[in-house]
């Protein structure tokens, strides 16, 4: 049996990141057409290099999520996505479509959500590559589950496996939410404990483990710590185990996936290239049938 390499696109993330990364870039009907260009360049490197032979795509909504419920300041300084993006994710839908990549998307949920639910549903059978903009999935990362992010531009890339999470952050996945509950996450406004910078926070984490056994270890006044961050963990307690709730990823999102169904090589090669013809994408048509197959 082949061995199965699952890529789960977050494909909201990688579409933002691609159309700051890249300079405009229109078809000849005047569409702004850069970021799902560079979705694609992404996209297509990270198919070589994890040798994949399965993709599904997962998008966020525009509707509030059962985080906006908890929180009604989740996410409320976050600038508004940029109209040129906005205009570009059904193209990406299309595009997608046409290569035969199921896509996943679910009102109440964001992409993350249904990420780590498809990666621990996958995990079993397959190796699974988070392809992203950010690194808000590394919370997941296991032994069969990373994290395929971009560099410093857009032909740079940077895989997440446990080792390499522990070298950026101080911290193993497991402990990412625990991380994050103190620092908080200001793109998301997620609120974390103010004062509690990463350093000190990792420090934290790497001595109690958990932000339950820190605090457990506060109520009992036999931890050793800094008065100020003693005060500023004391007062800020609620707000450091709702931020831990906001940051971590449902695994139990109910929805029809069938691995599969998600293989690659598929599509319709001739419906493919129409669409790659009318975005202009013609360098692109040339490298389908090396990256996807026949189709």
């Amino acid at each position: 049996m082949e061995k199965k390499t699952l890529i789960i696109i977050d494909s909201n993330a990688l579409l933002h990141r691609a159309f700051h990364a890249l300079p405009p870039l229109t078809n000849k009907k005047g569409q702004q057409t850069g970021a799902v260009y560079g979705f694609l360049l992404t996209l297509f490197k990270a198919i070589k290099d994890v040798q994949a032979n399965c993709i599904v795509a997962c998008f966020d909504l525009p509707k509030p999520t059962f985080r906006h419920e908890k929180f009604d300041q989740y996410k409320i300084h976050r600038a508004r996505t940029p109209d040129g993006i906005i205009s570009q994710i059904p193209i990406a839908k299309e595009v997608l479509k046409a290569l035969s990549i199921p896509i996943f998307e679910k009102e109440g949920y964001e992409a993350d959500d249904l990420i780590a639910t498809l990666a621990k549903k996958s995990e079993n059978d397959s190796e699974v590559y988070i392809v992203s903009g950010d690194l808000d999935n590394l919370q997941l990362v296991d032994e069969k589950i990373k994290v395929y992010t971009l560099g410093k531009g857009i032909k740079d890339s940077v895989i997440y496996d446990r080792a390499k999470v522990v070298e950026r952050f101080g911290v193993t996945p497991e402990q990412m939410n625990d991380f994050k509950a103190l620092t908080g996450d200001t793109s998301d406004n997620v609120p974390g404990v103010p004062g509690i910078g990463k350093t000190t926070a990792a420090d934290l984490i790497q001595r109690f483990g958990t932000i339950e056994n820190l605090y457990s270890e506060i109520s009992t006044d036999t931890a050793v710590l800094k008065p100020k961050i003693k005060e500023a963990l004391k007062a800020n307690k609620e707000s450091a185990f709702l931020s831990k709730e906001l940051v971590e990823t449902k695994t139990d999102v109910e929805m029809d996936f069938n691995l599969d169904a998600c293989s690659i090589g598929r599509f319709n090669f001739i419906q493919a290239e129409k669409i790659f013809r009318d975005l202009d994408f013609i360098s692109l048509i040339d490298r389908l049938p090396s990256v996807f197959g026949k189709g």
